[in-house]
């Protein structure tokens, strides 16, 4: 159950729709998260209103149709299977959202059992030693 947020510059709802898609679908087969985790902010930027900013960077060249993924998630996921999980988003959110793998620039947060509250105010993961 990440939360995901997804901001994408000149975009409308369908693209956002289909990147909010790649990005679960992508999580569900390289990390196995059922289909029913879908915890996610999908922000569409009109560069008058809001906007993102980018440059090129590592010798990537990003334009306009960049998209930034932020997930957070519990701490100990292997470097393979994260590198397998962008690895497939970048090639989802072109299929879905015909977005330029280039352009897709992810993050992941990772924090440890106790980080999380899936409401109530309980720490499911780590509830209270009685």
């Amino acid at each position: 159950m990440p939360p995901v947020r997804i901001d994408a510059l000149t975009t409308d709802p369908a693209r956002l729709n289909a990147l909010g898609r790649a990005v679960h679908d992508a999580l569900m087969e390289t990390f196995g998260f059922p289909p029913d985790d879908l915890f996610q902010i999908l922000t569409g930027h009109d560069g008058v209103r809001s906007t993102l900013r980018h440059g090129d960077h590592l010798g990537v060249h990003h334009d306009d149709g960049i998209v930034f993924v932020g997930i957070t998630l519990r701490a100990g996921h292997p470097a393979q299977r994260k590198r397998a999980l962008y690895r497939r988003i970048a090639e989802l959110a072109q299929a879905y959202a015909g977005t330029e793998p280039r352009n897709v620039v992810i993050t992941l947060t990772e924090n440890a059992s106790a980080d999380w509250s899936f409401g109530n105010g309980v720490a499911q993961y780590a509830p209270a030693e009685d």
